[in-house]
């Protein structure tokens, strides 16, 4: 039975979320281990998450979100935008993932993404002539099927579709960047006719990732004036953000299309993974952010602007490629199993209170995978430890990450345990050629402020749900049958 203090903080929180207007999160499912989505689901609603944004419509996280009265965004996949430009594919896209949807306690389908960020730099054009074709079939096909009203098409871009030139780095000089001006002018275009607005992903912190000389405070709100502020006709940036903002409004105006609506699809701040990702630093946006949201500062050329947010993200993802850097599996505001990391001001009012957690969480046995004290090979340590770094997630370990004071049988127990963990806790996944052993005891892993993790049990597949729910149906119904007779 919960406490009347625990009661007291979920209430707290709900009604915060709701004065933040326009605030969403991210839901991404890249891990090996899935809360079950109903699980997922009422952690959103706990928190007091009115709109969520994932990266699909896959049926399992859409059964979660039947029902709850979430704004979600769902999207069609990079990897389908080429299909996609046949319109009879975009029809049966269209009728497979919304329509399927749409019925009284079905999902709140408010956008539909195309693609995900298709323009960035390291895609090398691979999906720049599929994009725009692919957005207006969706479009038509939400249109033709009577949902277009209430339901827009729109694709969300990274911040590297715009930049200024290196002669005059000031946002009023913002443009889109040469390769892809004219494709991103078609599709503005577009959008206005539509009715939909432009999705960017803002990410101050990787403007801080990688560059020494990046001000440390002008990637936050709450630093003052950096060392270095953008001073534009007479406007002094102060922060990362707002300049970046208004380098796309800059970029739109010259297009004709500076009164655009823009939507802020990803923004947040990882906690582990890099020396600049901490908890700490990730607080401390959150809390500048979340502050101004609920003021409706705006930026410098938009001020008192509403703008809606979509936060990155909702929890960490073990399964993330991490070729950008470590820290992209840490976006979360709350751990892999739905645990929160720091207190969220999401009333904007200086009064930050702890996220509520996920409730109903199943672990597996509280077991792990440890170095064996007899273990003394240097040479296959080395290359087991590299084997189980290789197929799971042992960012934490990297420079300045939250378990870099390991010592090097600590190294090894975690790059151990997670591979051990990540496989389920499979007998056959803590060996490493006899050098690993299982143990129960908590003090075999101990090692300060480094977690060593037990897994979430897996959730069960939904063919296996829809199994289960046939066979109650079918019990139940036997079950009446015998009263009757």
């Amino acid at each position: 039975m919960a406490t009347a203090a625990a009661v007291l903080v979920g209430v707290v929180v709900i009604m915060a979320a709701a004065a933040v207007d326009g605030l969403g999160v991210n839901w991404g499912t890249m891990a090996t281990h899935r809360l079950p989505p109903k699980v997922m689901a009422r952690l959103l609603k706990d928190n007091g998450f009115k709109k969520v944004k994932i990266f699909d419509a896959d049926a399992t996280t859409m059964s979660g979100l039947a029902g709850t009265g979430i704004e979600t965004m769902i999207a069609v996949p990079n990897d389908m935008l080429a299909a996609v430009g046949d319109y009879g594919r975009a029809r049966e896209w269209v009728k497979e993932n919304v329509t399927k949807y749409s019925f009284d306690g079905g999902v709140n389908i408010r956008y539909v993404a195309v693609g995900n960020e298709p323009f960035l730099k390291a895609y090398n054009g691979m999906f720049d002539h599929v994009t725009v074709p692919a957005l207006k079939n969706i479009q038509r096909a939400l249109n033709e099927a009577g949902y277009g009203k209430d339901i827009k098409a729109t694709v969300p871009v990274n911040a590297d579709v715009y930049d200024s030139p290196a002669s005059n780095p000031v946002p009023s000089a913002g443009k889109f960047r040469d390769d892809v001006a004219g494709i991103m002018t078609d599709m503005v275009r577009f959008l206005n006719h539509s009715g939909a607005p432009l999705t960017v992903n803002i990410y101050p912190f990787l403007s801080l990732y990688g560059n020494e000389d990046f001000p440390l405070d002008y990637a936050f709100f709450d630093g003052g004036p950096p060392p270095k502020p953008v001073v534009d006709n007479g406007i002094n940036y102060t922060n990362v953000f707002d300049a970046n903002f208004d380098t796309l409004v800059s970029a739109l105006k010259k297009i004709g299309f500076g009164n655009l609506p823009i939507v802020i699809g990803e923004v947040g701040w990882p906690t582990d993974g890099d020396k600049h990702a901490t908890v700490p630093y990730a607080q401390r946006f959150y809390s500048g952010l979340l502050k101004r949201l609920a003021a409706r500062r705006g930026t410098p050329l938009r001020p008192r602007a509403r703008i809606e947010v979509y936060l990155f993200g909702l929890m960490d993802e073990d399964t993330k490629s991490v070729a950008p850097g470590n820290f992209e599996r840490h976006w979360g505001i709350f751990t892999y199993d739905g645990r929160p990391k720091f207190p969220l001001d999401l009333r904007g009012d200086g009064r930050p209170a702890m996220p509520v957690p996920a409730k109903g969480v199943k672990y597996l046995p509280r077991r792990w995978c440890v170095l064996s004290p007899n273990a003394s090979d240097a040479s296959r340590l080395a290359d087991n430890v590299g084997y189980a770094c290789s197929r799971a997630d042992c960012t934490a370990l990297g420079y300045g990450c939250s378990c870099a004071g390991l010592d090097a049988r600590g190294n090894a127990s975690y790059a151990f345990n997670v591979y051990y963990q990540a496989q389920g806790q499979e007998d056959s996944a803590c060996d490493f050629q006899g050098l690993a052993v299982v143990t129960e005891d908590d003090r075999d892993v101990s090692q300060g402020a480094c977690n060593f993790s037990v897994q979430v049990a897996a959730a069960a597949t939904a063919a296996a749900a829809a199994a289960a729910e046939v066979a109650a149906c079918t019990a139940a119904v036997l079950a009446a049958l015998l009263v009757l007779a």
